[in-house]
């Protein structure tokens, strides 16, 4: 049985018994911070096992993708080199949220491993592991499905309570519950033994299904909390079931990975698909695909981080098998072939998924020479098997390789890490390894500059210059009209990105010729002037005309000194926590990473805004001064994220009793009036315990302001009134809408009775069962529900399908009676109606919801019920 045949078997059987089909969820976890990743198919019902979730539906299943390669689950280092480690995996599962328990948990997952109709795997390739102190599912196992109670094997904790391989959490807080795993026998010809044995970590007995039941939550202080309605969590590797299914041991011998291993080695040459390192890269494109298209991109921090090691490992590892060029990225669209079925958001991100994992590829392939090379001559110089700390640091540092890369190396030679020496390394040299780990301009890294850029930009934005070096392609060359080029001059008033503060943009001029610059950046102590020849030829020794665009750099310069306001103005208002932790400063906005625990509240904000907005009233200089960092200290100056400083620091103070005092080489207003007004547009939370502002100056905030005033006035007219007590209108408006509203229902639960009563009299006896198909035209959804809810009351033994239509939209209802669903069941017959009217509906035996787009098939539905209940009854 194919994998995609497995998933569907899997989806469908639980679907026929009453659960809801629920797509997966992201992989980036919604407001969680607990998890780095979506690791297990129930994260995305974490609030509906709490009891603060309510859905349409008690019983779920789906096919989770997940991710394992960071946090607490961390499966990277294994990948490619075990049967069933990967960091990317789906997990099927079916969930009940206080609907069944564990009597109907274990009978399904044994009619779907083992009955004829659907797995058929035979009963004595399985084995049960049971909570050791969980009796109520041993004699479910052993009593109500006739499992041996010698294939019944009791778990207990190791060390710990409740520190079992048998109770299960999803992380160090939230649901949890003791759980019932059942293993696969691969057979006396692979090694290990039973669960619980000293030989369990083999290959032979191998877990495919784990249910967990639902019982507690578990608070920071490690206390168990019962939940408001116990429930169950269900998962089974779609991989494993799908090796079992396809009669192999490994999960990379299945179809899914053998399409994938196939082109791979397609790609590197006809590389036997047995090797551990083509294993990585086909686990690996799933992972970094799925990632990408649900918003994480490569970078050094958090997600991203764990994103860029995944790309460095695989490339690295094709590197291995003798890559030429880049070739990852070309996996993407085999993986879409193979799985965007199942997954359309995949085949829609495709594009930016190849362009992301392609330009990865080439900036990791510029440093992985050197990297390669400095660590096979200390290896061949190590007189032991430990690899040094300091090698590790320099190479993550230096070369960008993540440390898992390295233990890679490591593990292939029979060589071990020094950990301990590596993270003395990194503590010792932090601000160092922040600076040097990031990737400059694409073609920067090639780039060979000799002599210092002098930057002469604080006092002027117009000089004469001389050009000291014109690159093409990363190549020493003259550059003609059309061609980018970077330009490096001897002196600038050109600032070069950095604290936050973007590149300055701007021409270089001279006769007969321009160029436009697009950014400025900062290659060691050389500026670079990234951008286009417009006219003319430029070459190394012209005289040039370096013009600095004026409005923008005015602009950002005012930006950037109201980011040092709301920076003292934070940590005045909020506490000395507050530090930046990123920044970005440009002509139209800024934005500003600070560290704090929680969200800012509405009152703070405007403390903060009222705050900076009295300093920009004071209008009081803008000082500089160059001194030591000693002495900048004891100035109490703040150090900006990510900047490295030298022996000499520029300070820089301003506001009323020197408000601010920060460490910068940014460009600044001259007083704080020229910033005219600063006002605070958005704040929010980017990553655990980091908080965002955004904020606009000068003419950009006056714009603002006027827009929101024009819009003040729009709902002043609206609703009548003058500013004053425009926001008593406005609530008085609402109160007025909410009162309509339960009016509205009120009214329609009165029809939905009224016709119960009179839709009753239109039922036909089929065999015994009561049999109702109608249209209410305009009623709502709710209002079908309740009326379906009156006529079942009224009618006895019945089948109803009620449907309504709004525009091109049909909305349908099934429902049947409790004492007939068994073999009359309303997601059934709500499938069938649905597809009538060009869409789809399920739901639990007894109600079914559903809808379609055919208005003009509605009566065709409705006309199918009777003869749907003739072939059943």
């Amino acid at each position: 049985m194919k994998t995609a045949a497995v998933r569907k078997a899997f989806l469908d059987y639980f679907n026929q018994h009453g659960h809801q089909v629920v797509s997966s969820s992201s992989l980036v976890p919604a407001d969680d911070p607990t998890l780095l990743f979506t690791n297990a198919g129930m994260n995305q019902f974490k609030d509906t096992f709490l009891g603060r979730e309510q859905r349409s539906y008690v019983r779920a299943t789906s096919s989770q993708r997940c991710v394992r390669a960071g946090g607490k689950h961390n499966d990277l280092e294994n990948v490619g080199y075990t049967a069933r480690h990967h960091t990317f995996f789906e997990m099927l599962g079916n969930f009940s949220f206080g609907d069944y328990f564990k009597q109907d948990a274990i009978r399904f997952a044994w009619e779907f491993l083992t009955s004829e109709s659907w797995m058929n795997i035979p009963k004595d390739k399985l084995y049960v592991t049971i909570y050791e102190t969980d009796d109520e599912a041993f004699d479910v196992w052993t009593k109500d499905v006739g499992v041996p109670a010698d294939r019944v094997i009791r778990i207990g904790d190791k060390g710990a309570q409740y520190a079992s391989d048998n109770f299960w959490q999803m992380g160090d807080t939230g649901p949890c519950g003791p759980c019932t795993e059942i293993f696969y026998d691969h057979g006396p010809e692979i090694e290990g033994g039973l669960p619980g044995t000293p030989e369990e970590d083999g290959d032979r007995f191998i877990e495919i299904w784990n249910v967990v039941f639902m019982q507690f939550n578990r608070t920071a202080n490690g206390e168990m909390q019962p939940l408001p309605k116990p429930s169950v969590d269900t998962g089974m590797g779609l991989e494993r079931i799908s090796a079992v299914m396809q009669n192999v041991h490994s999960n990379y011998e299945i179809d899914l990975f053998q399409e994938l291993l196939g082109h791979a080695s397609d790609l590197l040459g006809g590389v036997a698909t047995t090797e551990a390192s083509l294993r990585v890269i086909a686990d690996h494109i799933r992972s970094c695909s799925f990632l990408i298209a649900d918003g994480v991109m490569p970078s050094n921090e958090g997600r991203g981080n764990v994103l860029r090691r995944i790309i460095r490992r695989a490339v690295r590892h094709g590197n291995k098998l003798g890559a030429k060029g880049a070739f990852f990225y070309k996996l993407v669209a085999h993986l879409v072939q193979i799985m965007g079925e199942a997954y359309p958001e995949l085949a829609k991100a495709q594009a930016q998924i190849e362009r992301v994992l392609l330009q990865e590829e080439e900036q990791f392939a510029k440093t992985l020479d050197k990297g390669l090379a400095l660590l096979e001559q200390d290896i061949e110089a190590l007189t032991g098997t430990v690899i040094p700390g300091d090698t590790i640091f320099t190479l993550y540092d230096t070369y960008g390789f993540p440390v898992d890369l390295t233990n890679d190396i490591a593990r292939e030679r029979g060589l071990t890490l020094d950990h301990d020496g590596y993270e003395k390394a990194m503590e010792a040299q932090r601000e160092r390894a922040r600076a040097s780990s990031k990737f400059g301009v694409d073609y920067n890294e090639a780039l060979t500059i000799d002599g210092v850029t002098e930057f002469t930009g604080y006092d002027q934005v117009e000089a004469q210059e001389t050009v000291k070096a014109v690159f093409v392609d990363g190549v020493p060359a003259a550059a003609d009209a059309g061609q980018d080029a970077v330009v490096v001059l001897n002196e600038t008033p050109f600032y070069a990105e950095s604290g936050g503060q973007v590149g300055d943009k701007g021409t270089l001029r001279w006769s007969g010729g321009e160029f436009e610059v697009t950014d400025t950046q900062k290659e060691g102590q050389n500026h670079l002037h990234i951008g286009r020849v417009i006219s003319g030829r430029l070459s190394d020794g012209q005289s040039v005309i370096a013009e600095v665009d004026k409005v923008k750099r005015k602009a950002t310069a005012l930006n950037h000194s109201a980011t040092h306001l709301i920076h003292s103005a934070l940590q005045k208002v909020l506490g000395d926590h507050v530090a930046q932790k990123g920044s970005q400063v440009n002509e139209e906005r800024l934005r500003f990473d600070f560290s704090h625990f929680e969200a800012v509240t509405p009152a703070q904000l405007k403390e903060v805004e009222q705050m900076v907005n009295r300093q920009v009233r004071e209008n009081t200089p803008v000082e500089t001064e160059v001194t030591d960092m000693e002495s900048a200290r004891q100035k109490g100056a703040m150090a900006l994220f990510g900047e490295k400083y030298g022996d000499s620091v520029r300070v820089l103070s301003m506001g009323v009793d020197s408000f601010s005092v920060e460490l910068c080489g940014g460009t600044h207003a001259e007083r704080t009036g020229d910033i005219g007004n600063i006002v605070i547009v958005s704040e929010s939370g980017v990553a655990s315990g980091v908080r965002r502002i955004e904020a606009l100056t000068g003419t950009a905030a006056e714009r603002w302001i006027a827009d929101g005033e024009r819009q003040l006035k729009e709902v002043a007219g609206l609703v009548k009134s003058g500013r004053d007590n425009l926001v008593e209108k406005v609530k008085a408006a609402l109160d007025k809408s909410k009162a309509l509203e339960k009016e509205v229902e009120l009214l329609k639960a009165k029809l939905a009775s009224s016709a119960g009563d009179d839709l009753a009299s239109q039922a036909v006896d089929v065999k015994g069962v009561k049999v109702l198909a109608a249209n209410l035209e305009g009623a709502d959804r709710k209002t079908l529900m309740d009326t379906a809810d009156q006529l079942k009351n009224k009618l006895g033994s019945a089948v109803v399908l009620l449907a309504t239509a709004e525009g091109d939209k049909v909305t349908l209802v099934s429902s049947v009676t409790k004492d007939i669903s068994g073999k009359l069941k309303a997601g059934d017959l709500m499938r069938q109606a649905a597809a009538v009217v060009g869409g789809k509906g399920g739901g639990r035996p007894d109600m079914a919801q559903g809808g379609g787009t055919e208005v003009d098939k509605i009566q065709d539905a409705l006309d199918m019920v009777k003869d749907w209940v003739e072939g059943l009854v």
